[in-house]
């Protein structure tokens, strides 16, 4: 009987006919490209995570993360829609497509995908975008609650408005001959590092009691994130075209191109400063390479990527001292990798912008660049890139200045907490265990040595030997070194939370403990044959 019912209602279930009639190589260009570009994700946590104090190594890589939950929330909710959705204003889509709402089949009867399909590839660049910026707003002195509203209404009155500007049929698209924007240097770099800088102005600079010794903390985890972000990278661009054609094989070439000349000009930069090969440097110029190829690489010729990527590398090089010059403590170099770079990427569209280049998809009919005697096409960039980050700073820190002044949302967190790091502060958990370990080691005192209570402490199986004002103590019940030359001394050399990074404990290991045995009989031998021979 209750066979008979289902199959009953199974016989009554329209199918979605629909399906026949679209390119099968468009679903899999979308939802491919949409599964590796979210990788980025990752690769923005471990990228930031590396360049932060350890004692904020944690703390990076939890907003990174929750960004994107929260942008995939905004997404499904409203943010679709108002990017996307039609309207005639040219300045923010409506509600048409409110909760993914008529979403499952084509916009149009001649359209080759479901536009589902579309929305979760555009879906990745604001998660792509909310990464980048999320780090600018904890970048080890921010809370995460304020951060967390300031993201969700962050993406929905600044990145959906910039979005139907240029992709949505707004004003930027229609403008004279259109913008060229072909995967974002607007919405997605200008945005995410004007948007930064301004939300770093607001928490303030650091502490400089509490940077005594600062450098990035993990320069493999720096390379682990640059690297994820580089694969991520190549999908992003490569298919913003839309369709599967020559376009995404020429746009990830520019890509390559960019990263590579970026890295070896940003990296030739510092080397002439310090005389050092900088992994730091690399990964750096790398980044700004790549990120000048997101508005680029779908426009401009091969050759042209080869200047973009040198261009970006000493702009974005360069461009680290506009937080010194603004006192501002980007702390991450948002803008300057970002912004700057996406400012770079806009103009060689109008210098290099190429009609034969932006035809390879069989889709776009435009005029090009000065390469096609286009000359108007720079100040139509100008005028873009200066609506963008004007908009975007604007409106920035007018909810910088709301969200902080509602109770319970202030945006930086209290001098202890910023002693103590991001990550006990916030989260109560470590990226690393011995952190807190040695910690609460320190916070037991400083070791010292009482000359006639040193025979009781090796009878209680440790010893301590002092050498000048060297201290080395060994405990047989917890074998690990600790080292200090005096209470003074020892506290210059602290870093992050109490930490010494060239001297973290480290465990003996079983040929090492036999060394340090030996060493220690054979100093009581030579200590007892000194007193025989007094006597």
């Amino acid at each position: 009987m209750s066979e008979g019912i289902i199959t009953k209602v199974l016989s009554r279930r329209e199918l979605f006919t629909q399906d026949a009639q679209y390119n099968q190589s468009f679903v899999l260009l979308f939802t491919i490209a949409s599964s590796v570009i979210w990788i980025m994700i990752p690769g923005l946590a471990f990228l930031y995570s590396g360049l932060a104090r350890r004692k904020s190594a944690l703390a990076m890589i939890w907003i990174v993360i929750m960004s994107s939950f929260i942008g995939v929330f905004q997404w499904y909710f409203w943010g679709y829609s108002l990017a996307f959705s039609s309207t005639s204003n040219g300045f923010i889509g409506d509600l048409h497509y409110f909760g993914f709402r008529n979403l499952l089949g084509a916009t149009t009867t001649e359209s080759d995908y479901p536009e589902i399909a579309f929305g979760l590839f555009q879906l990745q660049f604001l998660l792509v975008t909310l990464a980048i910026l999320a780090g600018g707003c904890i970048a080890e002195r921010g809370r995460f609650l304020p951060a967390m509203v300031f993201l969700f209404c962050w993406a929905t009155v600044v990145y959906c408005p910039v979005v139907n500007w240029i992709w949505g049929g707004g004003w930027a698209a229609n403008y004279k001959s259109g913008v060229l924007d072909y995967a974002g240097g607007g919405p997605v770099e200008i945005l995410s590092g004007v948007s930064a800088f301004v939300y770093s102005a607001f928490l303030g600079r650091r502490n400089e009691t509490l940077m005594i010794n600062y450098r990035p903390h993990n320069i493999s985890t720096i390379f682990l994130g640059t690297s994820l972000l580089y694969v991520g990278w190549l999908f992003f661009n490569g298919f913003s075209c839309g369709n599967p054609s020559l376009k995404v094989a020429y746009s990830m070439m520019n890509t390559h191109i960019c990263g590579a000349f970026g890295a070896i000009s940003w990296c030739l930069l510092d080397f002439r400063l310090e005389n050092k090969w900088s992994m730091v440097a690399v990964c750096s110029g790398c980044i700004s390479g790549l990120v000048a190829a997101t508005p680029s690489s779908g426009c401009i010729p091969l050759w042209a990527s080869v200047i973009l990527g040198i261009t970006a590398g000493v702009v974005c090089n360069l461009s680290t001292k506009i937080k010194y010059l603004c006192r501002v403590d980007d702390s991450l170099d948002v803008l300057a990798e970002h912004g700057i770079a996406g400012v770079v990427g806009l103009l060689f569209n109008a210098l290099f912008g190429s009609a034969t280049v932006l035809g390879y998809d069989n889709v776009t009919d435009h005029e090009g660049g000065w390469l096609d005697q286009n000359w108007k096409q720079l100040y139509i960039q100008i005028v873009y890139i200066l609506a963008t980050a004007a908009y975007s700073a604007v409106v920035t820190a007018i909810l910088c200045f709301v969200i902080n002044k509602i109770p319970g949302l202030h945006l930086r967190i209290d001098y202890n907490a910023e002693e103590v790091g991001i990550d006990e502060d916030q989260i109560g958990e470590f990226a690393y265990d011995y952190v807190e370990v040695r910690r609460d080691f320190l916070d037991w005192g400083n070791p010292t040595v009482n000359p006639t209570l040193q025979n009781s402490i090796i009878d209680q199986h440790a010893s301590m030997v002092v050498d000048g004002t060297h201290l080395t103590m060994v405990s047989s019940r917890r074998p690990e070194v600790y080292e200090a030359t005096s209470l003074a001394s020892h506290h210059e050399n602290i870093t992050d939370e109490k930490v010494d990074l060239e001297h973290d404990p480290q465990p003996y290991t079983p040929r090492e403990k036999q060394d340090h045995h030996n060493q220690h009989n054979q100093q009581h031998t030579e200590v007892d044959t000194s007193s025989s021979s007094q006597s």
